[in-house]
């Protein structure tokens, strides 16, 4: 047999490359879940700094951002802003991609809370106490089924 016509040892090559394939494809999908957790990470903490500010802004704008301050230092993210407009509060905040390799990027969430818009005359459903249903919810969620009269 020539040394051409020889095929052993091929699947082991073979076998190299599958692997090789098998761990990028792994440590990429790594990098995108530890980027969606921090994203989600990113979000809850906007949202509960961006409520700590809103209940907080009786005691003015700066302890109000202080409060945000707290919430995001506990939540492992860094408030990027932080911002007031007469009873709303809007807050940006940033999480670091946790992943194998430091500095790859992070993840931006925004929230704001105040109070509530009125709610349109359209959207208001009469409570009269034959309904069968109780009033739509604001968010614009289905009616509630009534339990009782």
């Amino acid at each position: 047999m020539s040394a051409l016509r020889d095929d052993r040892g091929s699947a082991t090559i073979l076998g190299c490359f599958l692997m090789a394939a098998l761990v990028v494809v792994t440590a990429t999908l790594v990098h995108v879940g530890s980027a969606v957790a921090s994203r989600h990470r990113a979000q809850a903490a906007a949202d509960l700094a961006a409520l700590a500010v809103a209940v907080a802004l009786d005691r003015g704008n700066g302890q109000a951002c202080a409060q945000a301050e707290r919430i995001a230092t506990r939540m492992r993210v860094r408030v990027r802003s932080c911002t007031v407009d007469g009873w709303d509060a809007v807050v940006e905040v940033a999480a670091e991609v946790t992943t194998a390799l430091p500095g790859l990027g992070e993840a931006v969430a925004i929230a704001r809370a105040g109070p509530a818009d009125q709610i349109p005359p359209a959207a208001a459903v009469s409570t009269a106490p034959s309904s069968a249903t109780a009033p739509v919810l604001s968010s614009g969620s289905l009616p509630l089924p009534h339990l009782g009269e």
